[in-house]
């Protein structure tokens, strides 16, 4: 009896629960008929504005343009189907239709015995019921068994539909011919319509676009600072990885708060993967670009730049010496022209200094004279194409020069940059670059090309020291090096440690060996091979004759060991200007020094020899070195930097002591050198100099990017330039030492005192002839009262 009445209590409770969730069915099926009542007003609301809309269309395409006969009866045609239209939406019965064509034709019925079936089973499974009884009587309820099947009318309904909207579908046909008239014709291409569509054009932005950039705080604009700040704060003593420290410190709060962002938006963030200068030169760019500011520059600059789009970069190199003067200044520069010329990435303009006559018998050798810069440019051409083996596709370009007999170099005479068009001022790569500013007075090398690179040749600092109050000079000289490079150029390699220690400036060896070297030791290979006997001479010695160019190192050691090497004899082969004092002070000491006459390293009568001696501290990297391994030749050199580069060759042996220097000359004397490998030949060439040089000067990352924003500008992206879009503080440093440079050596008198050659801040009369100028005055004018 109380399980029965259990039973019964359930069920009511069961019944009144479905009878609440009827109800709540019901108030949510008035409403939605409601909301479908609401909807039908709204939209006999929008057709009524919609003829009201179109009847206006009608009166200014009239106004616009005046109607011709069967454009008019078009309208007139069109008029009663209008009428129709606004009839049957201001009908009284026009909801009553939509809400019967709206509302599903469906049948909806309550089967309440699958309800109870339901209810029973859950009552038994209370009862204790096992499970297989429990999974054989329960059953699921389905969807249909509870509301009936959704019946519907498809075919029917949609002919009934087409039926009831034949005004709208005659409007559109009637539409679509009115716009292929020549009604509309005017209409459209109208100034009303062009400046709607310019209107919603603006309206519609691109979703990153949208993206409000928030502005930069106290603390970036603070990091901003002490990074650019960084050469300053280096000269009061705070090093540059506490600056580096503190930057980090600032902007890592700030960095945090954006990879937050970044990570609940689900967008990644533009700042992973970079250091923190980089993130930082990033957001400041973003911060620039999104307030629609431009940087062109600073006080200094100029903002008429070469520009590379659409067409091959050009690199202009300009050195201070040239053939047939057989220095490495002149030589190498030449070899760099025609390696880089092969590429076809980049033309190449090789500039080099014109001497006049005078000048000519100072400095070439062998009485070697020119008339004109044509004359010279074949003697160079023949040369280099006898040693390379090809034909090199490069221009070659004068400037004038003056020889200074005290500083033993030659000096540009007027602004050399003004010999580089500023169609093909793209790339500059300045030979000694030091050399080529002490007395630049013209346009800045960094205003002018787009990217300029230095490559460091001589240790000027060890040759002045050796002069007379040699350490005040070096220390004056020391600071202007670094003036003039860090104003003029934007990378700076040098050869090795050898150097004076440059800003922005990194140590690499960019040079190789003539060819023709190369081939010359693959024959001594190929002699040893084949049992012949590949050297018959001993030790030897090539350079010019120069006390600071080795001959000092030489005559000391070979007097300081002379009991200890006896019987070792050196065959010397140079000229210069201290020729008759280097063989005076061997002959007054006997030494065991032959003195002939300089010649080509290449030449046949130096195959024979087996040892190079090279006891040099003042060269940065010598080449006649490199030129002896590339031969297969012992090398004897000092353990100093500039022959930091050959220690990885078996046949450079290097000496510390005069003691080293005896062993290692008995060791070359006894031994035979050892055969290169294919890839200490390749490292010696200047295939990979070339690659070297692209690599440590950033050339390849230049051009690569210069590729890579032409194609982003064709695209619809927009990158973000960071160089471009934001000022520099150091930048704004080296322009103004630029700047003080250019008005210092605009003055004769100080020039004078700085020891520069009279009449070198312009050209004059004979370079004018020579060079077909036009004199400076007219060049560039001076304007006064």
């Amino acid at each position: 009896m109380a399980r029965h009445g259990q039973a019964s209590a359930s069920t009511s409770n069961a019944f009144s629960f479905i009878s609440k969730g009827w109800r709540e069915v019901k108030d949510s099926a008035d409403a939605d008929l409601q909301l479908m009542k609401d909807r039908a007003n709204s939209f006999k609301n929008l057709a009524t504005s919609f003829d009201r809309e179109l009847e206006n269309l009608f009166n200014s395409a009239t106004g616009i343009r005046p109607s011709s006969s069967s454009e008019i009866d078009f309208v007139k045609k069109l008029q009663p189907k209008l009428v129709e239209i606004r009839r049957a939406y201001s009908s009284p019965d026009f909801s009553k239709k939509v809400l019967e064509k709206w509302t599903p034709r469906s049948t909806i019925r309550i089967d309440l015995s699958a309800i109870k079936n339901a209810i029973v089973a859950e009552v038994e499974e209370r009862e204790g019921m096992t499970e297989f009884d429990r999974i054989k009587r329960r059953r699921s309820l389905k969807f249909s068994e509870f509301w009936g099947e959704w019946k519907r009318d498809g075919e029917d309904e949609e002919k009934q539909s087409r039926k009831d909207w034949e005004p709208i579908r005659v409007l559109k046909t009637r539409l679509k011919e009115f716009e292929k008239r020549e009604f509309l014709g005017g209409f459209k291409n109208s100034e009303f319509v062009e400046k709607v569509k310019s209107s919603l054009k603006s309206v519609y932005k691109d979703a990153q676009e949208s993206q409000a950039v928030p502005p930069l705080d106290a603390a970036e604009l603070l990091a901003s600072l002490v990074r650019q700040s960084e050469p300053f704060l280096d000269q009061l003593g705070i090093r540059k990885d506490v600056c580096e420290k503190l930057v980090e410190s600032l902007y890592s709060k700030r960095k945090n708060y954006f990879l937050l962002n970044s990570l609940s938006s689900g967008v990644s963030s533009v700042l992973e993967g970079e250091n923190v200068n980089d993130e930082l030169d990033t957001r400041i760019a973003s911060v620039l670009q999104s307030t629609g500011h431009s940087y062109d520059g600073g006080f200094w600059t100029d903002h008429a730049k070469h520009d590379p789009s659409d067409q091959k970069r050009h690199v202009a190199i300009v050195t201070t010496a040239s053939l047939p003067w057989m220095t490495g200044t002149a030589v190498n520069p030449l070899f760099r022209a025609a390696y880089l010329a092969q590429s076809a990435k980049q033309n190449v303009t090789l500039l080099v200094p014109w001497l006049c006559a005078s000048d000519q018998e100072l400095v070439y050798p062998g009485n070697i004279t020119f008339t004109s810069p044509e004359e010279q440019e074949i003697y160079i051409r023949n040369w280099l194409e006898e040693r390379i083996g090809f034909k090199a596709d490069f221009k070659i370009s004068f400037y004038p020069g003056k020889f200074s007999k005290e500083r033993r170099s030659i000096l540009p005479a007027g602004d050399t940059s003004q010999f580089i068009p500023s169609k093909d001022a793209d790339i500059a790569i300045l030979e000694e670059p030091e050399h080529l500013n002490w007395y630049h007075h013209g346009k800045r090398w960094t205003d002018k090309f787009n990217h300029v690179v230095g490559v460091v040749h001589t240790n000027y600092l060890e040759y002045i020291k050796r002069e007379k109050n040699g350490a005040l000079q070096a220390f004056f000289v020391k600071h202007i090096n670094n003036w003039v490079t860090r104003a003029y150029c934007d990378k700076v390699l040098r050869l090795s440690a050898a150097t004076q220690d440059l800003p922005k400036s990194l140590i690499c060896n960019v040079h190789g060996v003539n060819p023709k070297f190369l081939k010359i030791g693959e024959k001594v290979a190929a002699k040893k091979e084949t049992g012949e006997k590949a050297f018959s001479n001993g030790a030897y010695f090539l350079g010019k004759m120069v006390w600071a160019k080795g001959y000092r190192e030489l005559v000391d050691l070979l007097a300081k060991l002379k009991s200890d090497l006896d019987g070792f004899k050196v065959d010397v082969y140079g000229n210069g200007e201290d020729a008759n004092e280097v063989q005076s002070t061997a002959k007054s000491l006997d030494l065991n020094l032959n003195f002939l006459k300089g010649r080509d390293h290449a030449d046949d009568s130096l195959h024979g020899y087996k040892v190079f001696i090279n006891p040099s501290v003042s060269d940065v990297l010598c080449t006649a070195t490199a030129e002896a391994l590339a031969m297969g030749k012992f090398v004897i050199c000092a353990d100093h930097p500039s022959n930091e580069f050959f220690r990885s060759f078996p046949n450079c042996l290097t000496y510390q002591t005069s003691e080293d220097f005896v062993a290692k000359v008995k060791e070359a004397m006894e031994n035979d050198p050892h055969p290169l490998t294919p890839e200490q030949r390749y490292n010696l060439s200047w295939e990979a100099a070339t690659q070297r040089f692209m690599e440590y000067s950033e050339l390849d990352k230049v051009l690569d990017k210069e590729t890579n924003v032409r194609r982003s500008s064709r695209g619809k992206g927009k990158g973000i330039s960071k160089s471009a879009s934001m000022p520099s503080l150091s930048g704004m440093v080296d322009g103004g030492l630029a700047f003080a440079h250019y008005c210092l050596t605009g003055n004769e008198f100080l020039r004078l005192c700085t020891g520069a050659t009279p009449g070198t801040r312009d050209y004059d009369k004979q370079h004018c002839k020579d060079l077909r100028l036009l004199p400076p005055q007219v060049e560039n004018p001076i304007y006064g009262w």
